[in-house]
């Protein structure tokens, strides 16, 4: 089982949540190419180790966050707030 550390409601199971995507800066659109949009919307980075995502509490307060996790560990902190 994962735990999602909501900000609101705590630790909760990760089936509450929706996986939002990984946290990464937009292209610009004025000067962007469609190489970049691509990349921006279809090939996430995935890598191991700690990622900054969003995710959405669904089941819960209904809020998104940004949320720091392990992909090794599945740990989670959401930034800003204590554990």
């Amino acid at each position: 089982m994962i735990l999602i550390r909501c900000p609101w409601c705590g630790p909760r199971d990760a089936g509450e949540f929706h996986y939002s995507g990984e946290t990464k800066p937009r292209p610009d659109a004025a000067t962007a190419r469609p190489e970049q949009w691509r990349d921006y919307l279809y090939f996430p980075a995935n890598p191991r180790g700690e990622v900054t995502e969003t995710w959405y509490h669904r089941m819960g307060c209904r809020q998104f966050f940004v949320l720091q996790r392990d992909t090794d560990t599945n740990e989670s902190i959401p930034p800003g707030r204590p554990q």
